[in-house]
């Protein structure tokens, strides 16, 4: 018998509008020990699946027929103490947010010691033992001070290590984890994920892992399911989904995400046209069909579709899916090969240092680089490196401490926008991660494309600025009549290109996009690259794009930046920071990228640590601290040298550029054959 089996589920919500159908005929099987992987867009059902397990669902959602078997015994119709029962000793949950599971008010300890307090029986003496081995077992250094501490005294990563603490105390059968990676950085979420792999066989428990990242979910997953509009379209363990995919939907979610490697002159991205139905749509056959373009009427909008073998193990939800052809890129982009324009951005010497108290943090230290016209300028690194930091003193939201910062030849580092005219505000404009946090929800979202036409005089009068908004809607592919809708009636992927569109209405020189895609499904992240990239060719305008998705920056990227601490590591053109020579740090951001090829060769080097503080940075190489390629007490004290590797290539290392070229690959067979000796700061080891 499964461990958790699901039969034939539906679950609906009970709204002032009717009834809205969430989950249809939805069923899966998991083993004891097994990972099941659950992926798709938002709005189709995952996160409701896991309350639908826990018992979540709320006074006004219900399941309305199927069953959820969890060691025999079905879940649907226990009373709230029954449940309470399976949920603390059994089944365990892992949010997105650790936060919020987490009180601020008492010691990492104390809340960790109730669970083990909860079973009859365990004195205070035990409970503390557990919790301080369970630290231990999530790789917390010191776990007698993590007890004392109060959540907002650890960063990000360890307070989801708390949290997996937390739910495995209770020695449960099966965990379920909801986008828990979504919001760290990519060496911390490798390591989570490695952590989850590495407790997921300590302990055999079972997982049940929802996420929108195809890579996440390929790296710690057995089985994946696809799941669209409430169903399971398609299901098949990792290697054989990922290797041959059947269903459209999850050909086109593939087809979404830029390969490693790939690079936007050769390989566009394939968004998926349309968007997820709402759950009180009416649906006649296929749900997926209105957005397929292999969908035949007649065929697909005739009946259910049941979900039927495709090959052994193999599941697929698609009446056409022997006869399907590979996806097309009738919406995506490819670039021209770009020549190198005049040097329009130049940071020399650059430095951004707070007060705090008598401390001095710095957050940017004597940055040297540039931006051409025309190409994008990636700057990637871990949170506290200083890349925000950075362009917020570019966009003239904070002022520098010391050094230049030459835009269009006038020096901007000290000159906050306030003192800024209108042609050099328009000429630098800014894309943020949330685009919600730009949109006053009580407006239209037409206004602040109206306003910012005013303020930068492109357009006068009434009905050129109405025109001028009308086209920039149409420059961002969204209909006119949108102008009139509030941000709260738009989808996220629309928002995020009104904030785009807000940014060109003054035809900047340069573009800030931080993040802009970060918290987008990845089919809404393909268009909006696409439209940036589009966007940015027509314009002729120079990017600075932020981000830690490396797989993104190779993709999108002619030049990049490497920042840690507030110093750059390494810096040149794309193609060169993705294959040895690299910086120790560098090694380490691309070994946590995950891919999408379970079976890919990949070096795996894991960090440990953290950042170390701004207000007491080490006096030599920032990293030291971290790097498992660490020569000697001269990286602790002497700052590194700049060797250049050729074609404007600098890597800031005291490790010679011989022996750093002898360094094997990150990713390919040559990766798989290379077995690194763990140091006392990371440890490094290949995986397939």
């Amino acid at each position: 018998m499964p461990l958790l089996s699901i039969e034939n589920l539906s679950v609906e919500y009970r709204t002032s509008a009717g009834r809205s159908v969430v989950i249809s005929d939805f069923s899966l099987a998991i083993e004891q020990g097994e990972s099941f992987g659950l992926v798709g867009e938002s709005g189709c059902g995952k996160s409701t699946l896991l309350m639908a397990i826990m018992g979540y669902l709320g006074r006004n959602g219900a399941v309305t027929r199927g069953r959820i078997l969890f060691e025999g015994r079905d879940l649907v119709g226990l009373s709230d103490a029954e449940l309470r029962q399976v949920r603390g000793s059994r089944i365990a949950v892992v949010y997105q947010e650790p936060s919020a599971a987490l009180n601020p008010s008492l010691t990492i300890g104390r809340q960790l010691m109730e669970v083990p307090l909860l079973r009859a029986g365990t004195t205070v003496a035990d409970a503390r033992a557990q919790v301080v081995r369970m630290l231990g077992d999530v790789h917390l250094p010191h776990p007698d001070s993590v007890m004392r501490r109060y959540p907002h005294q650890v960063s990000g990563g360890q307070k989801q290590r708390v949290v997996l603490a937390m739910a495995l105390l209770a020695n449960p059968a099966l965990l379920l984890l909801d986008e828990p990676t979504t919001g760290l950085d990519v060496t911390v979420a490798a390591t989570v994920l490695d952590l989850v792999n590495e407790l997921r066989q300590k302990y055999r428990t079972a997982l049940v892992y929802v996420s929108h990242n195809l890579g996440v979910i390929a790296q710690v997953c057995d089985q994946i399911g696809v799941m669209y509009a409430g169903e399971m379209v398609e299901s098949a363990p990792a290697a054989s989904l990922f290797a041959s995919p059947r269903h459209p939907y999850t050909r086109g979610l593939i087809a979404s995400l830029p390969a490693l490697g790939a690079d936007k002159h050769s390989a566009p991205l394939i968004p998926i046209p349309g968007s997820v139905p709402s759950p009180m749509a009416a649906r006649r056959g296929c749900a997926f069909a209105p957005r397929c373009v292999d969908a035949r009427a007649g065929q697909c909008d005739i009946g259910a579709i049941a979900i039927r073998p495709a090959a052994p193990d193999h599941l697929v939800r698609c009446v056409r899916f022997a006869e399907l052809a590979p996806p097309v890129a009738s919406d995506a982009f490819v670039a021209d090969a770009q020549q190198d324009g005049e040097v329009v951005l130049e940071a020399d010497q650059l430095s951004r240092v707070f007060k705090v108290g008598r401390l001095r943090l710095v957050a940017n230290d004597a940055l040297n680089f540039e931006a051409r016209r025309g190409r994008v300028l990636a700057i990637v690194g871990e949170s506290g490196s200083g890349k925000s930091t950075f362009a917020r003193i570019l966009a003239g939201l904070d002022a520098a401490t010391s050094g230049s910062l030459r835009f269009r030849g006038a020096d901007v580092a000290t000159q906050p926008v306030r003192r800024r005219n209108a042609a050099q505000v328009a000429a630098i404009q800014m894309v943020f991660q949330n685009p919600d946090g730009t949109l006053n929800p009580s407006h239209r979202v037409g206004r602040p494309l109206a306003r910012a036409l005013r303020r930068f005089g492109v357009a006068r009068g009434r009905r050129a600025i109405d025109a001028r908004v009308r086209a920039l809607l149409e420059m961002v592919r969204l209909h006119p009549a949108v102008q009139h809708s509030l941000p709260r009636q738009l989808s996220g992927g629309q928002k995020q290109r009104i904030a785009i569109a807000r940014a060109f209405a003054g035809n900047p020189e340069l573009l800030i996009a931080d993040e802009p895609v970060s918290s987008l499904d990845v089919s809404v992240q393909a268009a909006v690259v696409n439209l940036l990239l589009g966007i940015q060719a027509s314009h002729g305008t120079t990017m600075l794009f932020i981000s830690h998705d490396l797989v993104l920056v190779r993709y999108l990227a002619d030049e990049v930046v490497v920042m840690y601490l507030g110093r750059v590591m390494e810096c040149g053109p794309v193609q060169a920071l993705f294959s040895p020579p690299y910086h120790p740090y560098t090694e380490a951001l691309l070994s946590a990228v995950p891919l999408l090829d379970p079976s890919a060769g990949r070096a795996r080097i894991r960090l440990e640590g953290e950042i170390p503080s701004p207000l007491n940075p080490p006096p030599g190489c920032r990293f030291a601290g971290r790097c498992p390629r660490k020569v000697g007490a001269v990286c602790d004290t002497v700052p590194p040298p700049a060797r250049e590797a050729g074609d404007g290539h600098l890597i800031f290392c005291h490790i010679s550029l011989d022996e750093l070229r002898r360094v094997p690959p990150v990713f390919g067979d040559a990766a798989a054959a290379v077995v690194g000796a763990p140091t006392t700061a990371s440890s490094r080891t290949d995986t397939h």
